[in-house]
């Protein structure tokens, strides 16, 4: 359990930050949110989480693209059904497939009508004014066996990206845009891990100098 949520965690925050080196337009309207609800006299902290709505709209954009676990837990049919047209005898295995249903085009849209609604888009939009995407996402799975270290993985994640961002400057260590293909594993990786150029922040010097 330990290693499962160590090692997704660490997965979608490399998936965050390629996302945000490829959409640099994403990232200052993310730097400016920290900066205007936390400034510069602090660092932020893990209850600050839930006042960062866009922070949170990321993490969550980043986990409909790339789920770091796309194939949730096995469950096992308790008797016959019939789910989507096909027939399931009674102790049938069933996966779901959340990477797919993430990227499903008749699922999901964008309510502003001036933004792309593409679902492969990296939107964080989409989670803005109330809107029902956020039911749709299923990266922990749902129910009574959905993950028990979502809510730990999601201040985890919040916690260390906002850092990141708070603290640095980030760059693409190249003019090409970040490669998004995905790898191999029972987690998903980035095929390339993720190599960028961070620049620290005034506020680093001030709260880790060495002098």
């Amino acid at each position: 359990m330990l290693l499962a949520g160590s090692d997704t965690s660490a997965v979608t925050l490399e998936w965050a930050m390629a996302n945000l080196l490829n959409h640099p337009d994403i990232l200052v309207k993310a730097r400016e949110e920290l900066d205007k609800q936390i400034g510069e006299e602090r660092l932020v902290d893990e209850a600050d989480i839930s006042n960062l709505p866009y922070l949170r709209n990321i993490i969550s954009e980043t986990l409909r693209l790339y789920p770091a676990a796309p194939l949730l837990v096995p469950h096992v049919s308790s008797e016959d059904c019939v789910v989507g047209g096909y027939h399931l005898p009674r102790d049938t295995m069933l996966l779901v497939n959340a990477w797919a249903i993430h990227r499903d085009p008749n699922l999901w849209t964008i309510p502003d009508p001036n933004l792309c609604d593409d679902p492969l888009s990296f939107r964080p939009e989409r989670y803005e004014n109330g809107g029902k995407e956020s039911y749709k996402l299923i990266p922990f799975g749902l129910g009574r066996r959905s993950c028990p270290g979502a809510g730990l993985a999601q201040r985890v994640v919040g916690f260390t990206l906002g850092t990141l961002i708070q603290c640095f400057e980030w760059e693409r260590s190249s003019e090409e845009e970040v490669d998004m293909n995905e790898g191999k594993g029972i987690t998903m990786p980035k095929e390339k891990p993720l190599e960028a150029i961070c620049i620290s922040r005034p506020i680093v010097n001030k709260f880790f100098s060495l002098r």
